[in-house]
């Protein structure tokens, strides 16, 4: 708590805080994006409406909010790790979101399986719950109105999750879980790996290590992943068929988060599996169509890379008009999303500048209630094969998580994952967050100064107060600063707190710093 207090006018920041990053305006947008969506009534889904209708490909709810999550983790670790009170309840209420039926009804349905992705199957499977730090902590309910035989409940907790994760792990080979019965991806296996690192760092043992030993030996056993050639899309496991990658995309998400524990692996094969895909000619980077970049991929095997790059880039458009029409399959896949966040994490910034420039200019980047997010556009190309087509995804996630990430974004927290320890050893601000009428621009620790760093910026023009607590500071005097001319004086116990509060104007940016005397 603050003991005493004594308060001032005019002077200014004890020091220059422009050393320090703040967001940009996109990606506070971005940020304002994901609070948006979260904030939905149950049932809305503004602007998350995916191509397949009962949420079955890959643009379906399940994925644009876990990236919401991932990239507000990012966002919290890397830029602003002071920000507690503000990621928290955004993240929570993007779970909130997870536990709707109309995200995971898929997951039910598809767990009973098919024999499209398992010819040999006689009969439909029963629906699977195996069971997710407290249990019955994420409880799925499914108990429609007029369908079954009553409601049922899943109830989980991510310790028992894990555990089954494992259990399907080794029942596979170690190749990885299934995502529907008898179907492993490379990509999809990426995240519980993630998860059981976390959980490691919470728990204070390794389980991971002895995973990871046996999953990439089973990857390599199964040749699911090159240096040369794409990625697998996926293994049948009791078939043993896989299915070579015809895009870029699976191949791009998997590495984007492969690079937490491979990232030598990842970073080797990144010239090869760019190739046709990306593309800059005369400083024009352009994201090519899975045709596209197959026949422009196909013509540099075949030794017309003499014809020069515009050239044979040219060459692939014009096979892709000429055979586009023999394309069946009726969705297309977020490629765009899987790629910027394949290039954030490897810190491509030529690649990803451009693309996001070709976002911007041509995707129509649009801004609602604050927020930043590209329209859905189903069509795949122009008339002269260049790229047009915007997913949810990518859209409303995936844009906002590469422009969010930095590079080795991922793999530092799998490194060095925050800890108990490492959350009480500084303070953090609590009781800020979204709803309050201003974006979130800093929020920093600076344990040589002595000083937490808070930027904050009204953004609907209306003005706003705002209230918000810095917590956990070490006993002493501590002042508190503001670019508006006021000071504050305050002594405080350990593990005591300052009450802040301020009246923002329209349009107006404010920087807050709280510093401990000398």
């Amino acid at each position: 708590m603050s003991l005493t207090s004594s308060n001032g006018d005019g002077g200014s920041l004890p020091f220059d805080i422009s050393e320090y990053p703040k967001l940009s305006l996109e990606q506070a947008g971005h940020l304002r994006h994901f609070y948006n969506i979260s904030s939905a009534a149950d049932g809305e889904w503004p602007h998350m409406g995916s191509q397949e209708p009962a949420q079955e490909f890959l643009d379906a709810y399940r994925y644009q909010l876990a990236t919401m999550v991932y990239a507000s983790g990012l966002t919290h670790y890397h830029r602003m790790p002071v920000m507690r009170g503000l990621f928290k309840p955004l993240i929570r209420r993007l779970i909130k979101k997870m536990l709707h039926r109309d995200v995971w009804n898929y997951w039910y349905l598809s767990s009973q399986s098919g024999i499209l992705l398992d010819p040999d199957l006689k009969e439909l499977r029963r629906p699977w719950a195996d069971p997710f730090e407290k249990p019955g902590s994420l409880t799925f309910e499914w108990k429609p109105l007029f369908w079954g035989m009553g409601p049922e409940t899943y109830a989980y907790d991510n310790r028992s999750l894990q555990q089954a994760i494992m259990k399907e792990m080794e029942r596979n080979g170690w190749v990885g879980v299934c995502c529907e019965p008898n179907l492993v991806f490379v990509a999809c296996n990426q995240f519980p790996i993630i998860a059981m690192r976390l959980n490691d760092a919470r728990d204070g043992i390794k389980v991971v290590d002895e995973v990871l030993k046996k999953y990439r030996a089973a990857l390599e056993k199964k040749d699911m992943i090159s240096q040369d050639g794409l990625f697998k899309d996926w293994i049948s496991v009791k078939q043993g068929h896989t299915a070579t990658a015809q895009s870029v995309g699976l191949t791009a998400w998997a590495a984007a988060f492969m690079n937490t524990w491979n990232s030598e692996f990842v970073r080797a094969g990144f010239k090869n599996h760019v190739v046709g895909f990306i593309t800059n000619i005369d400083g024009q980077v352009e994201l090519q169509h899975p045709m596209v970049a197959g026949a422009y991929r196909a013509a540099l095997a075949q030794g017309d890379a003499a014809k020069g790059p515009s050239q044979v880039l040219q060459g692939a458009r014009e096979f892709y008009k000429a055979n586009k029409s023999n394309i069946n399959f009726p969705y297309n896949e977020p490629t765009f999303g899987y790629v910027v966040k394949w290039l954030s994490e490897l810190g491509k910034a030529t690649e990803l500048n451009g693309i996001l420039a070709y976002a911007d200019k041509h995707l129509q980047p649009t801004w609602e209630n604050g927020g930043l997010y590209y329209p859905r556009n189903d069509q795949a190309t122009d008339n002269e094969g260049r790229w047009t087509h915007m997913d949810p995804f990518s859209g409303n996630t995936a844009i906002g998580y590469s422009r969010l990430n930095v590079e080795n974004g991922q793999k530092k927290i799998f490194e060095e994952p925050w800890t108990k320890d490492t959350l009480a050893s500084r303070p953090y601000v609590d009781g800020l967050d979204l709803s309050q009428g201003v974006d979130c621009l800093r929020g920093l620790w600076d344990q040589d100064r002595s000083a937490l760093i808070v930027t904050v910026r009204e953004w609907p023009g209306q003005g706003a107060n705002i209230k918000f607590r810095v917590e956990n500071l070490s006993s002493g005097t501590w002042t508190v600063y503001t670019s508006q001319g006021r000071f504050a004086e305050h002594k405080v116990l350990s593990g005591g707190h300052i009450a802040i509060d301020a009246i923002i104007k329209a349009k107006e940016e404010v920087d807050f710093v709280v510093v401990k005397g000398v």
